[in-house]
């Protein structure tokens, strides 16, 4: 059962490192806990497809034209999507903190040829993706966050 988005209630995620930054990042109003090895990070609140739950997960991210951002289901190119992202294909409408900013949003997968003119923007902020992307069979999605 659906449940009605609070964020001092959102499920953190069960990965202590991912918890953890997220925490921190929530606690300092978006001054801490931003990055990840230099490359800026947001936190994503979705709600999960069977449980109706918020959850919330850190994720790396690049800007896209007119204040959008572009975020990866890389999974640390795992041969399988992260959870979070069945979720977030299934209920696109999604809450944002990017540094002391919180905003709800829709996110949309990207087609491949829009994947591929913003995909050099993604390995700007992390380099890693493309070895990532090598080294699974599996395309790995990009997701396009668009303020609501």
């Amino acid at each position: 059962m659906p449940t009605a988005y609070d964020p001092a209630t959102v499920k953190l995620s069960p990965h202590p490192q991912v918890r953890d930054q997220g925490i921190r990042y929530e606690e300092s109003d978006g001054t801490e806990g931003t990055d990840m090895n230099g490359s800026p990070c947001l936190l994503l609140d979705y709600q999960g497809r069977v449980s109706g739950e918020w959850r919330r997960t850190v994720l790396i991210h690049a800007t896209d034209d007119d204040d959008r951002y572009l975020i990866v289901a890389s999974n640390g190119g795992s041969d399988s999507h992260p959870m979070w992202f069945a979720s977030v294909e299934a209920n696109p409408e999604v809450h944002v903190r990017v540094l002391g900013e919180r905003f709800r949003a829709r996110a949309e997968v990207l087609p491949p040829e829009e994947k591929a003119r913003v995909w050099p923007l993604l390995l700007d902020v992390f380099p890693r993706y493309e070895q990532y992307q090598k080294g699974t069979d599996r395309d790995i999605p990009v997701l396009r966050i668009s303020r609501a």
